[in-house]
């Protein structure tokens, strides 16, 4: 027996009498109720939109006696400088109906626990009582080439977390927040979309389902001040890839500098459906000049978008809390046992070791535009269908078992997915294509019978996680109906 395997079953013995006393003893705290806001008709001609930036770097610099990790590849990758600074940036949208605005803040980082999101948003209670804002949401853009915000690439056992340097991003965001409130204006919101270049993007694993949409809405003033770009779209962001020991914010650092340059206006990045991988390919054999490139052609594309709908001020929207269950050993004993990441492990009575996460959803509309902000990085079949067969799968397992894709439940094509929203639960892995390594789960990945690669599933939380996403949303979609 191998020395892994034998850390395996010790660590499941562990964790399954943990859970069954955890389940008797303390069991998980009831959820909030969901929220609903609905705005049936426009009460005013125009939005209110502001925008504000928060550069979110060590005052000291990152090669000075305190060492921060690079986050996103190998452990232990310690930043050697910075070739630009991670940055949190925030738009604030109000419809003017009296409901309130809503908040989306992107921070270059690979990830935020619901831990940090939650430590925000209590941080800016005094914001949401002043402001009437009725929604906050901080998703990270799965910055491969930032600081460790998660604690899973230092040098393990240790955590690559810094407490201080954590406290300087949720500061930044924070600040971001009350920036674009402070820089509200009246103008008009408008929807267009542009496609990246054929061969731009990648899809690292069967099958191969992708959105190659750059998706824009753009906010014009009426006092023909600065606009603002409000851009998703899907790829991780590692084109400085893994050799790499810079600090950057990646490609969407680019994208933003060439829409600044062609247009004078901000831009607020968003990924979209990125698992399973979808990243872009080189474009130079200098991973820098690469980055660039990718991002100033990204940017150009953003900036050439013709055709737009102009968005109705009306927003809507629902969010729900959930717990999912998490069957992955080793993340739970990166949790409970040796403390790397902050994430809370519940006792749920639900899954191999009775133990999950508590995360969130949000569904919003609007005018037209239908957005799901989901809490992890979810396959794109999940959300646009295209499903392995029997015959493709890792096990023989048909389509049939997969839940419906999210499109599919949307009633709408052009549904749009925001990732790693408000939480980082992981891959979020198609179920009839799940498969790991027979002796030891989730420690490595492994190759299924047709020698395909698996890697993704021991960075996730298990196999039902995409049942979990496809039934909450069903309940969103329901909350809103309900509502109306």
């Amino acid at each position: 027996m191998s020395l892994l395997s034998t850390v395996e079953k010790v660590l499941t013995r562990s964790l399954m009498k943990s859970g069954k006393k955890g389940n008797a003893k303390n069991p998980a705290p009831p959820l909030n109720d969901s929220y609903v806001s609905i705005v049936k008709e426009a009460k005013s001609e125009y939005f209110s939109v502001g925008f504000g930036k928060q550069e979110i770097m060590p005052p000291e610099g990152v090669t000075g006696k305190k060492k921060y990790y690079v986050a996103g590849y190998r452990v232990n990758n310690p930043a050697t400088g910075v070739l630009d600074p991670m940055m949190a940036k925030a738009i604030w949208i109000d419809d003017q109906s009296g409901a309130g605005g809503v908040v989306f803040c992107s921070v270059d980082c690979v990830g935020l626990f619901k831990y940090d999101v939650d430590l925000v948003k209590e941080s800016l209670k005094d914001f949401v009582k002043e402001t009437g804002c009725r929604s906050i949401n901080i998703c990270s853009t799965h910055n491969h080439a930032g600081i460790d915000t998660m604690g899973l690439w230092g040098p393990l056992p240790r955590s690559g977390r810094d407490k201080e340097f954590m406290q300087i991003v949720r500061n930044g965001i924070k600040k971001a927040i009350e920036l674009a409130y402070a820089d509200r204006r009246e103008g008009s919101l408008y929807l267009g979309y542009g496609r990246a270049d054929e061969g731009m993007q990648r899809d690292d694993r069967l099958p191969r389902v992708f959105s190659d949409k750059l998706t824009r809405i753009r906010f014009v003033p009426n006092d023909g001040s600065r606009e603002i770009y409000f851009v998703n779209f899907a790829s991780h962001s590692e084109s400085l890839e893994g050799k790499n020991s810079l600090v950057s914010a990646d490609f969407p650092a680019y994208i933003a500098e060439e829409i600044m340059a062609q247009k004078g206006a901000e831009t607020v990045y968003f990924v979209g459906a990125i698992g399973g991988l979808v990243r872009m390919w080189p474009m130079d054999d200098d991973n820098v000049i690469s980055t660039k490139k990718t991002g100033k052609r990204l940017g150009e594309i953003v900036c050439d978008i013709k055709d737009e709908v102009k968005l109705e001020p009306k927003i809507s929207l629902a969010k729900r809390e959930f717990y999912v269950e998490a069957e992955n050993s080793v993340l739970i004993a990166a949790s409970k046992i040796l403390k790397i990441i902050p994430s809370k492990v519940y006792y749920i009575g639900a899954g191999k070791y009775g133990m999950g996460l508590k995360s969130e959803m949000t569904y919003m509309e609007i005018g037209s535009l239908k957005m799901l902000l989901i809490p992890g990085e979810i396959f794109p079949e999940l959300v646009y269908g295209g499903y392995l067969s029997a015959e493709e799968s890792a096990e023989g397992k048909g389509p049939e078992i997969n839940p419906k894709p999210l499109c599919e439940i949307a009633g709408d094509e052009n549904l749009l997915v925001f990732g790693l929203a408000n939480d980082e639960i992981g891959y979020i892995v198609t179920p009839n294509d799940f498969y790991l390594h027979p002796e030891i789960p989730y420690l490595d990945k492994t190759q299924d019978r047709l020698g395909r690669r698996h890697y993704e599933e021991t960075n996730s939380l298990g196999p039902n996680t995409a049942y979990k996403i496809a039934e909450m949303f069903e309940k969103l979609l329901k909350d809103i109906k309900n509502a109306e």
